[in-house]
Parts: structure tokens; C-alpha cells; sequence
């Protein structure tokens, strides 16, 4: 292919042929061809990557939120009738139960074994029958007779592995029975008991409002052992109405009464002058047939004939006093009345269950009832499975059943994941997040707003810092300052996001930290004094003689202010020393504390503030000022041919045409300070407040996750909420992206015809 070139006019030269080789042509339409396809490819494939990332991290997640459900494996199994809800048992493994009837025989019964129990006799009985049954740890139970003796039974399962399955044996042992009311013999009506480190104590009812308190105490000798000395003490009760139910807590220290009349009463056992009546609240208007502690023993369960349930805690109110019992969760009620109510031994949860056969999963830090199950009726008792992972019942006729339940984060609602919980302990609900503890009956708590409240708000406060300076500078940089200047500080501002973020927060937390403790009084003053100096020096270079300032080159005036911004600091920080001094008694942590109830803690919002926003800055500067640098000149140059100066010029013509790329920077920066890791969690105190003081800390979602991911079991209900926490991230990104380039087209749009 070839054209021909037309000489220029007057030119004299003769016109040279312009031959193009057609390969050569034809080469670069195919690169140019595959180039294009390049950059398609790597779209397709960056977008495909983010959708896998998206599908990954809800695949993890979904199963937070996935209901519950419940199998009935076997039904109707040949057993002994329970006494009551604590004389049933089961293994881990759902494979044996037993029961303690009336009659005073212990029967093992397989589930979903092969074999037969012979019934077992509870030895001394002497013709009297088991009137109450009480469990104080796992396979340890109290069995009361009908003439006042206590028989303790304990039940073992042996586990072994022999020719590489599972044998399972059940062992037991019965404990010399012994007289709790020696005197009357009177029948032990309701029991309860709890094992403490000096040993065992029971406590039965013998009469309408009548207890016997059977205690062993502990004598320490000068020389020799310690003896054990057991202690029985007659209770006379003053409550409104008979007793109906009873429960003492793991530690021996509280006991717990229900009345027919529906009244709940507390006694207090650990007073050295005996029980004694500390409170009582009303639970309802029906007689209370069930009392049941949670894991833990903290939170109590009550029910009752009408089929109400409701948890109640022992808790300090809000604005504090004396401890109370408080009514914390009412729970779905039964049609019929709750005859049993079992605790599941690794979380919060339990189980109640009616007399008419209706089974209730209920979750006590939520509040929510799970799961409803159709039993058999005239059901008299039902208990957790040790693993959680399975129910069995048992009715007045010793028909038992197993129930396998699927329900591996029953802790997870939205409620406890975003709103207000009343944990155990606490005086009122609260957002709390705090994923392990260091006992076995810790109370998961898995909120969520803290987190998301600690990453606004430390975004806020670097954006607080950045945005002002970097767009200030920006604006300086490309209208006013020298060209050959701004040849060197554009590099250098751009060089600082190199900067790695675990170098910054590692410099914030131990270094920037503890100098900005030091100057808090000077740092807030700093913004004024150096306004004002400013100001004083700008006054002053118009008070100069026009030939002085004709000296210095155009742009390059900001080296005068150096050292003006150097002694306004000065200045500051001296002004801070001695209004602390003067106005704040000379200490200003103090005064914050007592005048405005502001704590102080080295590492805050105040240093994460500046950390991050100093990572935050380079980007913004950057994006801002190529934006306003490529404003079309003949804005400027028509602006300032109609006589308005640079910084008209600036504000009204330059800043408006390149607002969207600044909004853009802006939401940039925005992206970087929420995803911001290292500098949150090695400048802050890393604790999930939910506190807009500038100088306490807080936890963000991203440091979060890179705390506490390493440490959490796979699968774990943590793992998935540390993947729902990214989630949560990732969402709030890709919402204020969104947001930001719809308003980025609406400004380009609106400045376009300028």
C-alpha cells in the first residue's frame, strides 16, 4: 500500500512517496486485535476472581444461618420409667441410656446398640421406693427414698476400641445410703444437690415449707489431715405458698424456690449464720414445676404448670446496688405443663418438656426457642445429649426415645450478632464481642457492631486528618506551586504510600503513642496557633516592600512558611504545657476523667487518627492532584483573562471540573482506611468498644479477623462469623464504591460544558 505526500505550499521540494508495508500493517491490526483480547481476558478473569472470593466467603457463611432440624432415630425403646427429669440419662455417643424408676432399679437400655441390661437393684432400699432423683455433675445423681435416706449413685461409661471399633461398657456405684431425717423419716419429696471441693451437699424437701440442708464441712487441724464433718440444719421456708420445686447452684452458695403461687425465692447459703432469705420476684401465676440451671450455673430456668418458660440471673441493676433476681428472656410456651428442663453441657442451650409430650430446643443467650418437637405423651423426662447432638425422652410407661438434633451454631441469630444481648453478668443487654474465655461454661458473645462501629470509627478520624491535607496540598501542588518544586514533592508524597503499614503501625504504637500522650493540651491548640502565625506571616509579606518580595521565585513562597509552621508548633505544644499546668490541675488526664468522664488510653482513635491518615494521604494527594492538574488550561487561561485571580479561579473553576476525581480520592482513601489492618491493630488498645471518645481504642472488622482467624477451629461457629465479618466488609466496599462512582458521573455530568 502506498499514498502519495502533497508538497507544502511554496515549499520548492518535490513530493516523496510514503510507501506503508502491507505486513506491516496487517501485524499490528493482529496485535493490536490481541492486545484488546488481553485486556478483556484479564477483566473477565479479575472479575471472575472476585466472584469466586465472594462465593467462597458465602459458602462458609450460609451455614451460620441454616435452621436447625431434629431426627427421631429410634421409638418407643422398652426402658424403666424415669422418677423424675434428672433419673434419665444418656452417653456421649447416644448409644446406651439408663433410667432410675419407683421401684428403685437402675436399667441400662441400648439405642442403637445390640443387647440387653439386666435390671439392676439400688442396694439398702429395704422396701422403701425413690421418691426424688437429683444430678450434681455429669453422671453423678442423689436418689431420695420414701423413708428420708439419700442413696448417691454415680454412672461411668467405659469407652474402648477393640479390633478397631468402639465397645462401649456402663459401669456403676452406688454410696452408702444414709438418713438425711434420721427423726421423722419423713418422705424426701423434692431434691437437689451440688459437688463442692469439701464435698457433697443435698438438700431435700420433707414437707410443704420445710427443707433439710445435709453439708459436709471441712475442719483443718494443726497437725494431721483435715476432717469432714457432715452438718444437717432444718429450713423452715417463708415463701408465699408451698414449695414445688427446688435448685442450688454449682458452688453451694444460692438456693433457689418455687412456689405453687408462682413466687421464685432466693436463699443465700453462704452466710456463716445459716440460709438466709436474700430476695424473691414473681415468675408468673401458675405453680412452678421445673428449676434448672444453664451451663455454668449462672442463668436459671424456670417453668411451670401453665407451661410458661423464662430465664432469670442474679444481677447488680444498671445504675448499681445490691444484686437482684431479674427476669432476663421469656422463651415459646408450652400448651401443657414443663415436667422437665435439661441443659446442654457445651453451650447455653436447653431443652423443656411438657407433660402432653411437645419437646422445646431453646437457646438462653439469644432467647429464642429452636426447634419444636412432637414427643409421646405423658412424657416425665428428657436430657441433652453430653455432645449436644442428640435428646432422649422418657415417659411414665418407660418408653424411651432418641432424637438426633443438627444444630451447630445455636448461638448465631441476627439478634446476637447485631443487636443488644443480656449476657450472663452483665446488668443490662449490651454489644459485646469477646470469642473465648477460660472456663468450659464461657459464654460465646459474637457481636458484631462493635466491630463495625470501631472500623467507622477509626476511618472517620483518619479521614478526619487526610482529607483536609492532602486536598489542601493538592490544590496548592498544581495551581500555585512552581513547576521545578513540584517536580520533586509530587515524587516524594507518591514515595510515602510505599511505605509499609506494619512499619507505621508498628512506629504509631511505640513510638507516636506515648510523645503524643505527653502533648495532648498542645496538639489541640495546634490547629489555632498555627492559624495564626500563618496568618501573622502572610501579613507581614504584604507589609514588605514590593522589590523584597519580588526576590523570590513565584510557587516557591511555601519554604517561607516552613519555618513559621516549625515555631507555631513550638508555640503549641509550650501554650498546651502550660494550660494543663494552670487550667487542668496539672494533669489533663485527670481532668478529662472527672470533668467530661473521658478515660485516657495511650494507644486511641487519636493515634490511629494520625497513623492511618498519614498512610491515607499519599493516595488522596495523588488522585486529587492529577485531577486538578488536568483541568483544560483555557478554564484557567479564560478565567484570568476576565479578571478573577488564582484563587477564584481555583475554587470556582478548577476544584468544580475536577470534582468527580476528587470524590473519587476521597472514596479511595475511604477504601484504604476501612481496610486498613496492621496500623488498627498495633495503634489501638484492640478492644471492641463501642465508645466515640477520641481517646479510647476500638477494634476494627479487618484486625479482627487477622487476630483471631489463626486461632480458630475450622468449621467453628468463630471461623464463620470471622468470614461474615469479611463479608461484611466486603459489602461495605463495594456499597460506597458503588455510591462513589454514581456520584462521580453525576458531578462529571454537571461540570462537563465548563
Amino acid at each position: 500500500m502506498s499514498a502519495e505526500v502533497a508538497p507544502a505550499a511554496g515549499s520548492g521540494v518535490a513530493a516523496r512517496p510514503l510507501v506503508v508495508s502491507r505486513a506491516r500493517t496487517a501485524r499490528r491490526i493482529l496485535l493490536d486485535r490481541w492486545a484488546s483480547r488481553l485486556v478483556i481476558l484479564g477483566g473477565i478473569v479479575i472479575i471472575a476472581s472476585i466472584l469466586a472470593i465472594l462465593v467462597v466467603i458465602v459458602g462458609e457463611v450460609w451455614p451460620l444461618f441454616r435452621p436447625p432440624w431434629a431426627e427421631r432415630l429410634s421409638q418407643d425403646v422398652r426402658g424403666a420409667p424415669p422418677v423424675s427429669a434428672e433419673a434419665l440419662g444418656v452417653d456421649e455417643y447416644r448409644e446406651i441410656a439408663y433410667a432410675v424408676s419407683e421401684s428403685g432399679v437402675l436399667q441400662f437400655t441400648p439405642l442403637r446398640v445390640a443387647g440387653t441390661y439386666p435390671p439392676i437393684v439400688v442396694p439398702g432400699l429395704d422396701g422403701a421406693r425413690i421418691t426424688a432423683v437429683a444430678q450434681s455433675a455429669a453422671g453423678r445423681h442423689t436418689l431420695g427414698t420414701s423413708d428420708g435416706r439419700i442413696v448417691p449413685l454415680e454412672v461411668r461409661f467405659k469407652v474402648e476400641f477393640k479390633d478397631g471399633s468402639r465397645v462401649l461398657t456402663a459401669e456403676h456405684e452406688f454410696g452408702s445410703p444414709f438418713a438425711l431425717d434420721p427423726q421423722k423419716k419423713r418422705p424426701i419429696v423434692g431434691l437437689t444437690s451440688a459437688l463442692l471441693p469439701s464435698g457433697p451437699i443435698v438438700i431435700a424437701q420433707v414437707g410443704a415449707a420445710e427443707l433439710v440442708v445435709h453439708t459436709v464441712v471441712e475442719k483443718k487441724a494443726l497437725i494431721g489431715e483435715a476432717r469432714r464433718e457432715a452438718l444437717v440444719q432444718p429450713l423452715t421456708i417463708a415463701a408465699d405458698g408451698p414449695v414445688t420445686a427446688l435448685r442450688v447452684d454449682g458452688r453451694g452458695q444460692d438456693l433457689f424456690l418455687g412456689t405453687a403461687r408462682g413466687q421464685l425465692v432466693r436463699y443465700d447459703l453462704g452466710d456463716s449464720t445459716g440460709p438466709r432469705r436474700t430476695d424473691a420476684a414473681i415468675a408468673g401465676t401458675a405453680p412452678i414445676t421445673v428449676l434448672q440451671f444453664l451451663n455454668g450455673d449462672r442463668t436459671l430456668v424456670v417453668g411451670d404448670r401453665a407451661g410458661a418458660v423464662s430465664t432469670w440471673q442474679v444481677v447488680p441493676p444498671p445504675l448499681g446496688g445490691e444484686a437482684r433476681l431479674t427476669r432476663i428472656y421469656d422463651f415459646a410456651p408450652h400448651a401443657a405443663a414443663v415436667v422437665a428442663a435439661s441443659p446442654s453441657r457445651r453451650d447455653k442451650g436447653f431443652v423443656t418438656a411438657d407433660a402432653a409430650g411437645t419437646l422445646h430446643v431453646n437457646y438462653g443467650t439469644s432467647g429464642t426457642t429452636l426447634l419444636t418437637l412432637r414427643g409421646d405423651p405423658d412424657m416425665r423426662a428428657a436430657v441433652f445429649a453430653p455432645k449436644a447432638d442428640g435428646l432422649v425422652t422418657g415417659t411414665g410407661q418407660g418408653l424411651l426415645s432418641l432424637w438426633a438434633v443438627h444444630n451447630p451454631h445455636p448461638e448465631i441469630t441476627l439478634s446476637t450478632l447485631f443487636g443488644r444481648i443480656w449476657y450472663e453478668g452483665y446488668a443490662q443487654p449490651a454489644y459485646v464481642w469477646q470469642s473465648t474465655g477460660g472456663t468450659d461454661d464461657f459464654e460465646g458473645k459474637f457481636s458484631l457492631t462493635p466491630l463495625l462501629y470501631g472500623t467507622l470509627k477509626g476511618t472517620f478520624y483518619a479521614l478526619l486528618f487526610a482529607v483536609p491535607l492532602a486536598l489542601l496540598a493538592a490544590l496548592y501542588v498544581s495551581g500555585f506551586m512552581h513547576p521545578a518544586i513540584k517536580a520533586y514533592v509530587k515524587p516524594v508524597v507518591e514515595i510515602m504510600a510505599a511505605l509499609p503499614s506494619v512499619v507505621l503501625g508498628f512506629l504509631a504504637g511505640l513510638w507516636l503513642a506515648p510523645l503524643v500522650e505527653r502533648v495532648v493540651p498542645g496538639l489541640f491548640l495546634l490547629p489555632l496557633v498555627e492559624a495564626v502565625c500563618i496568618l501573622a506571616a502572610l501579613l507581614v509579606w504584604h507589609l514588605l516592600p514590593v522589590s523584597l518580595r519580588g526576590r523570590t521565585r513565584p510557587g516557591a513562597e511555601v519554604f517561607l512558611l516552613v519555618p513559621v509552621v516549625i515555631v507555631g508548633a513550638w508555640i503549641a505544644l509550650s501554650l498546651g504545657g502550660l494550660v494543663e499546668a494552670r487550667l487542668l490541675g496539672g494533669d489533663y488526664r485527670g481532668w478529662l476523667l472527672s470533668a467530661l468522664g473521658l478515660s485516657y488510653d495511650q494507644r486511641n482513635s487519636l493515634v490511629v487518627g494520625v497513623a492511618m491518615g498519614f498512610a491515607v494521604v499519599p493516595i488522596i494527594f495523588t488522585i486529587a492532584e492529577d485531577s486538578l492538574a488536568n483541568v483544560p488550561q483555557h478554564l484557567r487561561a479564560g478565567s484570568l483573562a476576565l479578571g478573577a485571580t488564582r484563587w477564584q479561579t481555583a475554587l470556582r473553576i478548577v476544584v468544580p471540573t475536577a470534582s468527580p476525581g476528587i470524590f473519587s480520592a476521597i472514596m479511595i482513601g475511604f477504601g484504604r482506611a476501612v481496610g486498613e489492618t496492621m496500623i488498627v491493630l498495633m495503634a489501638t488498645g484492640n478492644t471492641p468498644l463501642m465508645d466515640a471518645n477520641i481517646f479510647s481504642g476500638f477494634r476494627a472488622l479487618s484486625a479482627n479477623i487477622a487476630v483471631e482467624l489463626p486461632e480458630a477451629p475450622e468449621g467453628g461457629t468463630l471461623f464463620r462469623v470471622l468470614f461474615l465479618a469479611a463479608f461484611l466488609l466486603f459489602c461495605l466496599t463495594f456499597v460506597v464504591n458503588t455510591v462513589a462512582e454514581l456520584v462521580r458521573l453525576r458531578l462529571r455530568r454537571k461540570y462537563r460544558y465548563l
